[in-house]
């Protein structure tokens, strides 16, 4: 496990809320020079705790219903070949191994619900899948990319 401190925190917070920001700003805040700032950046790339800079799509913007959640139960002999035909789909923008009833939770971005009746059609035939919980979001109410308090290590 990885511990941050609380620059590590300072950094990490300015680079969730723009991805942007140029290494100079948060250097002013923290109190370190640019150079010092960018290998704390390069740190936390090298630890893995940044996986990567990247954008958030609004896709209602373009169009697109809001996601839809599949819980997805496999044949457990068949979930690795289901996981990879899953990949390969560019509709699901995220797929997890879960635990309980159904052990595949799927998010996938479709223009409207004919598009995920067909969709969710197609899936149903594929080999391995059993059955196919679906739910449809109807308003986003929180959408985090806050670090939770206790990612600070305890002793400074």
């Amino acid at each position: 496990m990885v511990s941050l401190d609380k620059i590590d925190h300072k950094i990490l917070e300015y680079l969730i809320d723009d991805g942007r920001v140029p290494f100079s700003t948060i250097a002013k805040d923290i109190g370190l020079t640019d150079v010092a700032t960018k290998k704390r950046f390069d740190s936390l790339l090298k630890r893995n705790v940044i996986d990567k800079i990247t954008v958030v799509i609004n896709f209602k913007s373009l169009g697109f219903e809001n996601p839809i959640f599949l819980n997805i139960r496999t044949e457990l002999a068949k979930t690795d070949d289901v996981i990879k035909k899953l990949r390969e789909n560019d509709n699901i923008s995220e797929l997890y191994l879960s635990l309980g009833d159904y052990n595949l939770l799927a998010k996938v971005i479709v223009k409207d619900l004919n598009e995920a009746k067909s969709f969710i059609e197609r899936l149903k035939v594929l080999d391995g899948i059993i059955d196919i919980k679906t739910n449809l979001i109807l308003d986003e109410l929180k959408k985090s990319y806050h670090l939770p308090p206790k990612t600070l290590q305890k002793k400074l």
